[in-house]
């Protein structure tokens, strides 16, 4: 059984940063991961159309910063701030009455996002459209937005079939040993009349590359 581990955590303190950047000892970190995980699944779960790719945590002291990726931050902020009001509210009471700042990011480019891609490749296969057509038009889309490569799979009883199984299409080059390749990776869950049906993306972005002192130097 070939198992892969996840494109991002292999590659946090390389080229990608920590999702939950805050310290605590040994009596507060279980408490303060239980409220990380709380707010991300009520802020995931209240706005799941709207387009939310993936909640950043901060904490310093009594205060707590929320960063919430989305690509359609509107929508969120609603008419003069009003909806960010009442989610600062709603969050204030999950994270234990700290000092909360909530802040919104634009996702400008949706289609090279991977979590964005598989949601809308799972409402698809919702609606009872062809997985093979709706994986290969979603591929086109991620290519036309400037990845270097894609690769979206999709397991569970597709089609309606009597057993259930995988199957997987990508274009271009998916480099998951290469440290330095750029790999974003989503999951996603459809839940279909015959059950569940899982997806995953992986979208090349391209390398990171870092220049050291002592090349700046010699330049």
């Amino acid at each position: 059984m070939g198992q892969k581990v996840n494109p991002h955590g292999m590659r946090v303190g390389l080229i990608k940063g920590w999702d939950a950047a805050w310290y605590a000892g040994k009596k507060d970190f279980a408490r303060l991961l239980l409220e990380d995980a709380k707010i991300r699944k009520f802020i995931k779960d209240k706005y799941y159309t709207f387009g939310v790719s993936r909640v950043t945590i901060e904490r310093a002291q009594e205060k707590v910063i929320v960063n919430i990726f989305t690509s359609k931050p509107g929508m969120i902020i609603g008419q003069k701030g009003a909806g960010v009001e009442s989610l600062k509210k709603e969050l204030a009471k999950l994270a234990g009455g700290r000092q909360l700042h909530l802040n919104i990011m634009e996702i400008k480019y949706p289609d090279m996002d991977a979590t964005l891609v598989a949601e809308n490749v799972a409402a698809q296969l919702e609606k009872r459209s062809s997985f093979r057509r709706t994986m290969k038009q979603s591929m086109g889309r991620v290519m036309r937005s400037g990845a270097k490569g894609v690769k979206i799979m999709v397991a569970g009883r597709l089609d309606g079939a009597e057993i259930a199984r995988s199957e997987h299409y990508h274009e271009g080059s998916i480099p998951l040993q290469t440290l330095r390749a750029d790999i974003d990776y989503g999951i996603a869950t459809a839940h279909t009349t015959f059950g569940a049906i899982g997806v995953k993306v992986w979208v090349y972005k391209g390398e990171i590359l870092h220049k050291s002192k002592d090349e700046g130097a010699r330049e």
